[in-house]
């Protein structure tokens, strides 16, 4: 369910593996429809399509958070589904999210709920400065505002057209971190390495691991797992962590599917996130996912395509890139290079950490991507 990167890069492993791959999307094409061995071309919600779906698949999953929990429920009446409904539906709504993430004993932001005016004005004034997120559909910063005050919030509020929202303080950060874990059909959970990850302008732009282990390594993955379990979860999971400079370390959000921080999986680990998904499905054991090598991921959006403030397109010194020791490229397949859009990502690895950095930044420097990688 999906036809974004993530989606081709699950049917390039499922494949590998020597299963076909059906992919339901409404677009035309799209990275996965391109390389799946079959595309229904149908909205998510369009029954006779996911009927269609469930008789020729033995099992179903999705490669974003926002399929209709819905869908989801008629398919499982037919067919194996990883991600459950009831799993999706918690993170599909910010408001039952971080109330879920609470409930499990972990930690989230300092928030308040928002379904009105009246809830924002009566929201603690410790909430400000804040970030005021849509509840629902937003990512990659999208449907997010910084807000100083309460106007502030107010007038950010009516512009996302008054629908609710989470209000988050903003935060002293030290970093922030990721786990993603598999968990299969019988319970068991492996969990890969936990990342460091820079943001930029909201979206990931740089996830570093290294062979050692860190001092919030141990938290943040029980804290995972703790969530995992709780959800019942079956499929890939990631949670995002705020690390804050007094040594909090808080869940920011949940995503029910690969993650853009695991990429670095497909290159530095014995399995990758996707080849994990597919093993949950068909009731494989999971794989291992010992890191084999310090690695450096880097996002590529669709501004390096574009060196100059003019909108002239140039393609990009792939084979420059490629020349860099230890780099693997993996671009999308996606026909048009936007700005802010994802077109692929670079892994960067090295026998040591600071020659995976040296590389990265090689391709950094080649690419003029905002920002450079650190040990």
């Amino acid at each position: 369910m999906g036809g974004g990167q993530l989606g081709r890069m699950f049917c390039h492993a499922a494949q590998s593996l020597g299963y076909r791959v059906a992919v339901l999307d409404p677009a035309s094409e799209g990275p996965a429809a391109s390389v799946a061995d079959l595309h229904i071309q149908a909205e998510y919600e369009d029954e006779t399509a996911l009927l269609k779906l469930a008789q020729r698949c033995r099992a179903v999953t999705t490669e974003f958070e926002n399929v209709p929990a819905r869908s989801l429920e008629v398919l499982a009446a037919h067919c194996r589904v990883t991600p459950g409904a009831h799993a999706v539906e918690i993170v599909q709504d910010r408001i039952a999210e971080k109330a879920f993430i609470a409930s499990q004993g972990v930690a989230v932001a300092p928030y308040a709920a928002v379904r009105s005016e009246a809830e924002l004005c009566s929201a603690s004034a410790n909430l400000f400065p804040g970030i005021l997120k849509v509840a629902r559909l937003g990512y990659d910063g999208k449907g997010q505002a910084r807000v100083r005050n309460a106007d502030e919030a107010l007038k950010a509020f009516a512009e996302f057209g008054s629908v609710p929202c989470v209000l988050e303080a903003m935060l002293d950060l030290k970093e922030e971190l990721s786990v993603v874990l598999a968990r299969g059909l019988d319970g068991a959970c492996e969990v890969f390495p936990v990342a460091r990850n820079v943001h930029e302008q909201g979206i990931l732009a740089v996830t570093t691991l290294d062979l050692e282990p860190f001092a919030m390594t141990e938290r943040a993955t029980q804290a995972a797992l703790a969530i995992a379990r709780g959800l019942k979860y079956e499929g890939v999971l990631c949670v995002e962590f705020f690390v804050l400079r007094d040594g909090q370390l808080l869940v920011n959000e949940i995503a029910p599917r690969p993650h853009n921080s695991g990429h670095f999986s497909m290159n530095a680990c014995v399995t990758s996130q996707f080849e994990q998904q597919a093993r949950v499905m068909a009731g494989l054991p999971l794989g291992s996912t010992r890191l084999l090598a310090p690695v450096v991921m880097l996002n590529i959006l669709g501004d390096v395509w574009y060196p100059t403030v003019e909108d002239v397109q140039v393609e990009p010194n792939w084979a420059g890139v490629l020349a860099i020791g230890g780099t693997s490229l993996h671009l999308y397949g996606k026909r048009e290079a936007r700005r802010a859009r994802k077109m692929g990502h670079v892994n960067c690895t090295g026998r040591t950490l600071a020659q995976a950095v040296e590389a990265a930044n090689q391709v950094v420097g080649l690419l003029r991507l905002p920002v450079a990688a650190t040990a």
